[in-house]
């Protein structure tokens, strides 16, 4: 039963219980390197989403301090992430940017609801195949949104479509920099090379490095050789002409109805993939530190996230698993840590805004790709053999449409297409067999002649076709049919139809319908629907030879019970 859940419960409140000293050194050193590692990641995602970079900065900002304080994980960290990139680009390039704040705090709205409803869990029934599909789909088109800056074509706006950027790229392939492809290639080559663990007796100058992130220092070195040495490519600063010191002023977006309505898509969109992504993350962080989360307090959380960042210019913010990942890795043990993240980039941004207009966009464009790659299950796509065609048909289809058209059109379609394949799939389990009666049962004293079947499965609207073969013409009729129903696990409306159709086509030729070992649900069903009543409690028995010694006993015509 759906219900709204009135506990609003954020995990910050328990884990602050006996917290200790030691806790805090443990948040304080995790919250500043995760903090140093979303910089970067905030820059570059907001301006693939197709907004300035300081929107991505405030958005890990304000939303990662949020979703931190109020939400049901330990140690996840929020914020702007890859899964987004796709879909809010395509917002702003149909509606503007003005609409893409309007929808995300629609969908803020939307997001805390479902938590409210304790719709949670309700995430999970999205097949892995989808979510594959999907991730896989999207970090094919962030590759492909970051070759105009990686090789530095003169592009003025990059198309919303997947064609359409293909022709644009092509038209624009002889005016590639070849500084910015140097400067790209090489931040590639750090963030790819740059050692992540250490051996227990390595050397103490290899340990500081593994402590160092990669984005971090491929992000220096390439403002530092612009800066230096002057390199003829496009800048944070030639684009967007720097980003500014201070989170924004307060802002209401203006908003109208005549406006919302064409956003109501793109509002849904963005709830449900912000509950995918956090959910997800937050169940890849149980994992890890052997926790569990409350996935309905997140869900509250990130709707109050994504309702409050837009009114300093933020965009969407979902759970990022990179980020959670380091979190973890660096030792964070409560949701301190996302707090202390959050806090380390407004330090940051206060004090060192004015350095970010030399940093150049072919280094943040290898950031992206190296992050695309990682999205990416490409290993699952070298497996497909190993699955089955529907397992391999639902994710090569969503990661088709999410690549060739959108990720709203991807999941919808790969949800119907997973309905589809599990109707199909539970009703060719849905069985009818026959039971071979003793010459003593199989005829009633007026000579009704009864036939007996064993149903396995489930009698819905997808197998129903199975018992309509009962009545089928072509072959000898009975005139009293005993259905023992022991292994039948679910009976719906259309199921129960079909019974009742069943029992009056029996009672025109003088004979009945007689159910034998149901169990609760279709008898529950058939109680509260009045089927019951319209066989009689002695067309319903507890076991099937009880129901055959009774059908052989008396005649084959009966009167309901009343």
């Amino acid at each position: 039963m759906i219900r709204f859940n009135l506990r609003f419960s954020p995990t910050l409140a328990r884990t602050l219980r006996g917290y200790t000293g030691e806790d805090l050194r443990a948040d304080v050193a995790a919250g500043i390197t995760v903090g140093v590692v979303a910089l970067p990641l905030a820059m570059a995602f907001g301006i693939a989403s197709g907004v300035k970079p300081e929107q991505g900065i405030f958005t890990a900002i304000i939303a990662g301090f949020l979703i931190s304080a109020l939400g049901g994980s330990r140690v996840q960290i929020g914020g702007p992430a890859g899964a987004f990139v796709v879909l809010l680009y395509a917002i702003v390039e149909r509606y503007g940017v003005a609409s893409l704040l309007i929808s995300t705090f629609m969908a803020g709205i939307l997001l805390f609801v479902m938590g409210a409803l304790r719709l949670g869990n309700l995430i999970r029934f999205i097949p892995v195949s989808i979510v594959i599909g999907f991730t896989s789909g999207i970090a094919v088109i962030i590759a492909l949104q970051q070759v105009k800056d990686f090789f530095g074509l003169s592009i003025e706006k990059m198309p919303g479509n997947f064609f359409s950027q293909i022709a644009a790229l092509w038209g624009a392939i002889h005016t590639i920099n070849w500084q910015a492809v140097a400067l790209g290639g090489v931040s590639l080559l750090i963030l790819a090379l740059w050692p992540t663990n250490v051996s227990p007796g390595a050397p103490n100058w290899r340990r500081v490095l593994v402590r160092v992130p990669s984005t971090i220092v491929a992000l220096a070195l390439g403002t530092l050789a612009v800066a230096v040495a002057g390199l003829p490519v496009e800048t944070i600063g030639s684009r967007f002409g720097g980003i500014p010191q201070g989170l924004p002023s307060l802002a209401i977006p203006e908003f109208n109805w005549a406006t919302a309505q064409n956003l109501v898509m793109p509002t849904i969109s963005i709830a449900l993939l912000g509950a995918i992504e956090s959910l997800l993350c937050a169940r890849v962080a149980d994992s890890l530190i052997g926790d569990r989360h409350d996935p309905n307090q997140e869900l509250m959380a990130q709707g109050i996230a994504n309702f409050v960042a837009p009114f300093f210019g933020g965009i969407a913010a979902t759970g990022t698993v990179a980020r959670t990942v380091t979190n973890i890795r660096v030792g964070a043990r409560t949701p301190i840590a996302g707090i202390i993240h959050a806090s380390t980039l407004l330090l940051v941004i206060l004090a060192l805004a004015p350095l970010a207009k030399n940093i150049p966009m072919a280094t943040l464009a290898a950031i992206l790709l190296f992050v695309a790659w990682n999205m990416g299950d490409w290993r699952e796509f070298l497996r497909l053999r190993q699955f089955s065609v529907n397992y391999r048909s639902i994710l090569l289809t969503t990661f088709l449409l999410t690549v060739v058209f959108d990720i709203t059109v991807a999941v919808e379609v790969g949800l119907g297409m997973a309905a589809l394949f599990f109707i199909y799939r539970i009703s060719s389990l849905t069985r009818i067999e026959q039971i071979t009666l003793p010459q003593d049962y199989s005829h009633t004293p007026t000579g009704h002649r009864v036939a007996a079947y064993r149903v396995f499965g489930s009698l819905f609207f997808g197998s129903v076709t199975k018992l309509e073969q009962l009545l089928d013409p072509a072959q000898a009729q009975a005139d009293v049919v005993v259905l023992e129903m022991h292994q039948v696990i679910n009976l719906d409306t259309t199921g129960l139809d079909a019974l009742e159709e069943l029992n009056r086509q029996l009672g025109r030729r003088g004979g009945r319908l007689v159910i034998a070992e149901p169990n609760e649900q279709p008898l529950s069903l058939m109680r509260r629907s009045g089927f019951f009543e319209t066989l009689g409690a002695d067309s319903v028995f507890d076991e099937l030879e009880e129901a055959l010694k009774a059908v052989a006993s008396v005649q084959a015509g009966h009167t309901p019970a009343a």
